[in-house]
């Protein structure tokens, strides 16, 4: 099984090596592809959705692409403040904790999280619908099947590592770039004579509107299409909560991925949307109008359209696959900034031997599938879905922002100018909200709105779990109060390697660890003449921030385990202790364990398990069920362990 998973996933990764995080941490044009490609794919279906919104009023296909360009540009600006203001990454569900508090941080994590699932079941759709548009029509029935394996391969390119997967796409990535970038120059090149009698016509068919419709009509038909446009703006967010993994200095590693970002999306999506309105491009049953484009431009090349209509579709459905990354690197390290405040499982913020979040992204992977069934693959429905939560984070990051320039303002020189930017940005994405909630609410938006609801609820009742769990085991500390750590007696440990020797696994120095020193010596007092202390460092999503973080790691634990064997000595104990690093607490535990019987042959191993008045089948997935596994895993190997069981209410 071992030697399959290896095979699968590749080899651990060695947390000690200096260069660990300078090798899987993205520069910017890998950044560009992993992150960025979620935004630049969605050139795919948001323009797409746009230009259908406008219907018969195809003339303000121009106006669209002003608004549209203009929208990426204020948010990516806002987005680029944000990074420099939040270099640790976190994105939207940090700004909203530390800006509007822990309320809105849980509603934007959540609502962030539900948006990463559909990150991942949009792209796969959309690739899917542009792949079938240029395959014949009797293989639709297996569109929904061909998106599921997508998935399932992404799901295992990215249990191997961050950057294997991105570099694994990159090819792909530019394969869309350059394949577009020559669509759209072809398309307006070709029609460059007749571009003055276009803007010409358009702006005769908008007076014409106007003067039949009147203005306010008009304009509603074009904040809806802008609105159903939404979807070209979804992934602009990806890079300010990826911060964590791109390659130092972060702040301008992220600054040039969302230059990169924002400059290729409005080029792209707008170049895009002038092309419809330039080839008069009109929607066809079974086909993308990205589809139709292409058909117009290269259909009468004969054999060599084909292959360039094919070929440009294939880039786009591969990059839409590559714009799937961003749930899955930005969803689980969501998943683990929100363990770590207690709001998720915290078995969400471990990383795995591939220094993944091994657990974020299976159920990333599963909830993405999921969606995919429910909507049977259904684009149309999926982007709406996507686009609310999308818009619900825009909002309140662009609110929390303006509240800071505001309440600074007497220290912040440019208050006015970012304040301009992203009270800007908060108008246009409110407003894309709500019409984008009013016009679609039964057609799937509904959906939206009641899972992140239920979301939400959940992480809160989490949270007062965990804090009811804490507050009962602050009755240990009561140990530290009575019997204080008054400092460590001099000269090294005396311990006798054949002498019954007591070893205890421990985490921080607390009342908690030293509550299973004083049971044993009641359970069999002076029977053990040596207590060694173990500890394994567990590099999660916490602390592994860089490549010093290793180091930071084992200097916290080993003082925590320097206080244990101060305390023990102090209470007249030969005490010891012992450091074991890695990513997963059982496997490296155990490996120490075995190690250290060699070296004390009578040793018998004590660790402590949460005990519940009453056994709910959630406890062990809200609570680490370590110490059954290292007994089960150890008594196979001679080892004896003793469960000290802890009360818990």
């Amino acid at each position: 099984m071992d030697r399959f998973k290896q095979l699968l996933l590749g080899k651990p990764r060695d947390i000690r090596d200096p260069d660990v995080f300078h090798k899987i941490s993205l520069a910017a044009f890998l950044a560009w592809v992993g992150l960025g490609a979620d935004g630049l794919s969605s050139s795919a279906y948001g323009p797409d959705e746009a230009y259908r919104a406008l219907g018969g009023h195809t003339h303000l296909a121009l106006i669209l692409v002003v608004m549209m360009a203009t929208t990426i540009f204020v948010i990516s600006i806002a987005y680029s403040n944000l990074i420099e203001h939040f270099p640790g990454g976190g994105g939207g569900y940090l700004v909203a904790t530390k800006l509007l508090g822990e309320r809105a941080g849980v509603v934007s994590g959540c609502a962030l999280l539900v948006d990463y699932v559909l990150t991942i079941s949009v792209s796969v759709a959309s690739a899917c619908d542009a792949l079938y548009s240029f395959l014949p029509p009797h293989w639709a029935g297996t569109k929904l099947l061909a998106a599921g394996l997508a998935l399932l391969l992404l799901l295992v390119l990215n249990l191997r590592g961050v950057k294997e997967s991105v570099t694994f796409l990159a090819p792909i990535f530019m394969f869309f770039v350059v394949s577009h970038i020559f669509m759209i120059l072809y398309v307006v090149g070709s029609h460059l004579p007749v571009l003055p009698e276009v803007f010409k016509g358009a702006g005769a068919d908008l007076h014409h509107s106007i003067g039949i419709m009147g203005f306010a009509p008009v304009a509603f038909i074009l904040l809806r299409a802008y609105s159903m446009g939404g979807g070209t703006y979804t992934g602009i967010e990806a890079v300010s909560n990826g911060v964590g993994m791109l390659r130092e200095p972060r702040v301008q590693t992220g600054k040039r991925t969302m230059l990169l970002m924002s400059t290729s999306l409005a080029f792209t999506a707008g170049g895009i949307l002038l092309g419809y309105l330039l080839v008069h491009a009109s929607p066809v049953e079974g086909q993308t109008m990205n589809a139709v484009l292409l058909e117009n431009l290269y259909g009468h090349w004969g054999a060599v359209g084909r292959v360039m209509i094919v070929a440009t579709l294939f880039s786009e459905a591969a990059l839409l696959l590559v714009a799937a990354q961003a749930g899955f690197l930005d969803g689980p390290r969501v998943l683990s900034n929100m363990a770590l405040d207690s709001w998720v499982p915290h078995s969400f913020s471990q990383l795995s031997d591939r220094l993944v979040t091994q657990n974020g992204v299976l159920l990333m992977g599963v909830a993405a599938m999921a969606t995919l069934i429910y909507t049977k693959g259904n684009i149309t429905t999926l982007v709406v879905m996507y686009s609310i939560n999308v818009f619900l984070t825009f909002s309140l990051t662009e609110l929390g922002m303006s509240r800071h320039w505001i309440l600074h303002r007497a220290t912040e020189p440019r208050w006015k100018s970012q304040l301009a930017i992203h009270g800007t940005g908060l108008v246009m994405c409110v407003s894309i909200l709500c019409v984008t909630l009013y016009e679609k609410f039964l057609d799937g938006g509904w959906v939206t709105a009641v899972i992140t609801m239920l979301t939400i609820a959940l992480c809160f009742w989490i949270r007062r779990h965990y804090r009811e769990v804490g507050a009962s085991l602050k009755g240990l500390e009561k140990i530290l109060e009575a019997s204080p750590l008054e400092g460590e007696k001099a000269g090294p440990s005396k311990l006798d390697a054949k002498a019954p020797t007591a070893v205890l696994t421990v985490s921080d120095f607390s009342g908690y660890g030293l509550h299973h020193v004083l049971a044993i010596q009641r359970l069999l007092p002076g029977y053990f003449k040596n207590f060694i202390f173990v500890s394994v460092g567990v590099l999660d999503s916490g602390n592994f921030k860089g490549g010093e973080a290793v180091g930071d790691l084992e200097k916290a634990k080993r003082g925590h385990l320097a206080n244990y064997v101060a305390w023990s000595r102090q209470h007249g104990l030969e005490a010891d202790s012992r450091l074991a690093l890695g990513t997963e607490t059982v496997a490296t535990l155990e490996g120490a364990l075995i190690e250290l019987s060699r070296e004390f042959p009578r040793m018998i191993v004590f660790t402590g398990k949460l005990i519940f008045r009453e056994e709910r089948w959630y406890q062990p997935i809200l609570h680490s069920e370590t110490a059954n596994a290292i007994q089960r895993r150890l008594q196979f190997n001679g080892v004896q362990v003793v469960v000290l069981p802890v009360r818990v209410y």
